[in-house]
């Protein structure tokens, strides 16, 4: 089922939305850094949407995703509407790539039925928070379960499969965040498919990016404390991980990164209200550090200039004046 990727050496790198709503200008300024990384350096650049949450995942997502980004003058080399040697490019369509690591993970002794409900967990003495979108970390109730125990339990509920994450200290340099030291155990025991059978984000991530021959992952800083997880599961695979660099986030007044689900600012909009493409690649270069002032830019014209150690370290609170730099009207609602 896997076979060793290994694109002659080649710089790859991958922009990953999930098609669950318009990109805004958050999604937009990791894309078009992720974009200035693998073409500064002469890379590949791959397009795949992370549709593995069908819930709130829809194909009409997936299209204004694709002619957002043209739109903004951003291109790539693989993708679900131009093909390449390393498809599918819908995380949807990959599904026997995750189960078949999840048979090698099994046959490791890496993974374990898990029959804890989540209220359980959240009832579990002093349990400390792990990942912010988890809630908190799971207390290992199942880790130690005697088959014979494990077996009477399956009688009755489906399990979730949990990795069971080594002892010890990961660290990793992070081409924006710089050398990171983490204890791995921190985050406890992680899910890596569902009671319900969907797959987590954590493997299908990782097995995505080892078998597209990816060597550079940019992305935004909220997913900087998923990486332990992903080189664990990396190690685990026997593969070879990517680079990592997260970059900082755009946030609202009232700090929370800039999302769909909290009416980010998308590019449909901006497209709508008559702001050009320049305007846009411009700001988002201006925000992340790269330029001085929000110029009219296209993203070909920072190529030469784009350096990873250039970009700002602090996530950026998008004020009213800074919409007002984007697009006057915005400034104005915002106020």
């Amino acid at each position: 089922m896997f076979t060793d990727i290994d694109p002659a050496g080649s710089v790859r790198g991958r922009f990953a939305p999930s098609p669950s709503g318009n990109i805004h200008i958050g999604n937009a300024l990791a894309a078009l850094m992720a974009w200035l990384q693998i073409r500064s350096r002469n890379g590949k650049l791959v397009l795949r949407m992370e549709d593995i949450d069908t819930a709130r995942c829809r194909p009409e997502y997936a299209r204004h995703i694709v002619e957002d980004l043209r739109w903004l003058g951003l291109d790539w080399d693989e993708g679900p509407d131009v093909g390449g040697p390393y498809g599918p490019y819908v995380q949807s369509e990959r599904l026997k790539l995750y189960e078949a690591a999840l048979d090698r993970l099994k046959a490791g002794g890496r993974l374990y039925p898990c029959y804890c409900s989540r209220h359980d967990i959240l009832a579990a003495a002093a349990a400390p928070h792990g990942l912010a979108s988890e809630g908190p970390v799971y207390p290992g109730t199942c880790r130690h379960l005697s088959p014979e125990e494990a077996g009477r339990r399956s009688l009755s509920k489906t399990p979730s499969l949990r990795f069971a994450v080594p002892s010890g200290e990961i660290s990793f340099t992070d081409g924006v965040a710089g050398n990171r030291r983490i204890n791995a155990a921190a985050g406890g025991d992680f899910i890596v498919r569902r009671a319900d059978g969907i797959f987590s984000y954590q493997l299908a991530v990782v097995v995505d990016d080892a078998l597209m021959g990816i060597t550079d992952v940019l992305r935004g800083a909220d997913l900087l404390d998923s990486t332990p997880r992903q080189l664990m599961l990396y190690e685990a695979l026997g593969w070879k991980p990517p680079r990592f660099a997260h970059v900082p986030l755009l946030m609202d007044r009232d700090g929370r990164r800039l999302a769909k689900r909290h009416g980010g600012i998308t590019l449909a909009e901006l497209r709508e209200a008559g702001v050009a493409p320049q305007t846009v690649t411009g700001w988002l270069a201006w925000a992340a550090g790269l330029l001085p002032e929000p110029l009219q830019v296209s993203p070909d014209d920072l190529i030469q200039s784009f350096r990873l150690e250039r970009i700002s370290r602090d996530d950026n609170v998008v004020t009213p004046d800074m919409l007002g730099r984007l697009h006057p009207s915005l400034g104005q609602q915002e106020k």
